[in-house]
């Protein structure tokens, strides 16, 4: 491809919003090298965890010796246009088959953005964002399709984080704040991976929202065994998110006659009416455990999990509240209040969303350049209507400026 394909490719993208300022988006994404999690993977452990196989002429992931359907195309060549579901996630379009709504894919060539930092810094100039947070495309579903295998599991994201750290770095010109991806289901080494994050200037750590499945069993995020690890986070005083991926709750959903394997585009119109919510699971956990109690200086994002939420579990507390008000050293609503920030998605109210938990603790984020995001990021701000400029200034841009900012205790 030729420089000057890429420049127009780069210049396609600018932004069609002028906010005064750069913004900073709490939800971008790379594309993963096909090598992200081979490439720094112990030897002994390769065959146990990703690998690529040819079947039937067509390049496909095995993960555990099975193929992986989390990503329908997981070398991500052709690829979906950033935005391309935009219209679908609104409730303006339906689609009998959602793969259609996608429209014509890119080659990615054609985007070199998606895996080069530096011409994705040239990209963010273009689009208005001074810093973002970056998280995984296809990582964010490893970590269920290796739970019946905990040792490959751990190896698996060790070797990723190694990757991620060559390829985009943890605070890269302190623009590009990429999150190591850490599993809790054993303790010590969660430890050590977060230790040797942070001596490589980690901001922010991405975790699956979900109970954590041990060699012992399945346990909360709040419970004791764990606190060696929110004792590092709190002392670094660096940001825990918590990014939307296969949560592994597709087994409840087996209990209404859907299979148990996540993939990512398959929908099913009963699926969206259930209720059940990793990420509100996963907030009551914290909070019901006593995390923040012991460990204050935590600070926690909910990234790609929207909103909607947080009324039903805010519901929640207060009547656990009131019926154990002992259980509890304050108000639980209080507790997220001060500890969580929370990235809505562009079709939420928003308006409801500020009178819930305050403007301070909303962030913006784009999932740029995921088809289900939005095309251009800085778009997000026509969601704001009925905002003040002070409030909109807090959303786009100083309310994520102060979490990639590590505040030790």
């Amino acid at each position: 491809m030729t420089a000057t394909t890429t420049e127009n490719s780069i210049n396609s993208t600018a932004t069609s919003v002028d906010l005064g300022y750069k913004a900073f988006d709490a939800d971008n994404h790379y594309y993963e090298a096909e090598d992200a999690f081979i490439r720094h993977i112990d030897p002994a452990m390769s065959k146990r965890c990703m690998q690529w196989a040819d079947i039937n002429g067509r390049k496909r992931l095995l993960v555990g010796g099975k193929v992986n359907r989390f990503i329908p195309n997981p070398t991500f060549d052709p690829i979906a246009r950033p935005g391309s579901l935009d219209d679908y996630f609104r409730g303006k379009q339906t689609s009998a088959n959602i793969r259609e709504a996608f429209g014509d894919l890119e080659r990615l060539s054609d985007r070199p953005e998606y895996r080069d930092r530096n011409k994705r810094l040239q990209l963010m100039d273009t689009q208005g964002i001074e810093a973002a947070f970056f998280f995984p495309t296809l990582g964010v579903g490893m970590e269920s399709a290796l739970k019946d295998d905990l040792p490959a599991m751990r190896a698996a994201f060790r070797a990723f984080n190694r990757w991620l750290n060559d390829d985009w770095g943890f605070a890269y010109q302190d623009r590009i704040i990429a999150a190591p991806y850490i599993t809790l289901s054993d303790v010590d080494q969660a430890c050590e991976e977060l230790e040797w994050a942070l001596s490589e200037d980690c901001r922010v750590v991405d975790l699956r929202a979900s109970s954590v499945l041990t060699d012992d069993g399945y346990r909360h995020l709040g419970d004791p065994r764990h606190d060696r690890f929110w004792s590092i986070a709190n002392e670094a005083g660096i940001t825990v998110a918590f990014h939307s991926g296969d949560a592994g709750y597709e087994v409840l959903f087996e209990l209404w006659g859907f299979k148990t394997e996540f993939e990512a585009f398959r929908q099913d119109p009963l699926k969206s009416m259930l209720c059940m919510s990793p990420i509100a699971d996963t907030v009551a956990s914290l909070i019901g455990g006593g995390v923040f109690a012991r460990f204050p200086n935590l600070r926690v994002a909910t990234i790609e999990t929207g909103s909607t939420w947080v009324e039903p579990l805010f519901q929640r507390m207060s009547k656990t509240y009131k019926q154990q008000r002992h259980a509890f050293a304050e108000d639980p609503i209080e507790t997220f209040r001060r500890h969580f920030w929370v990235a809505p998605f562009y079709e939420d109210d928003m308006v409801r969303l500020a009178e819930l938990i305050g403007s301070d603790h909303m962030i913006f984020g784009s999932d740029y350049p995921h088809a289900e995001g939005l095309s251009d990021p800085l778009a997000f701000v026509r969601d704001l209507e009925g905002f003040s400029d002070e409030d909109i200034h807090k959303v786009m841009r100083s309310n994520g400026l102060e979490l990639i900012e590590r505040r030790p205790a």
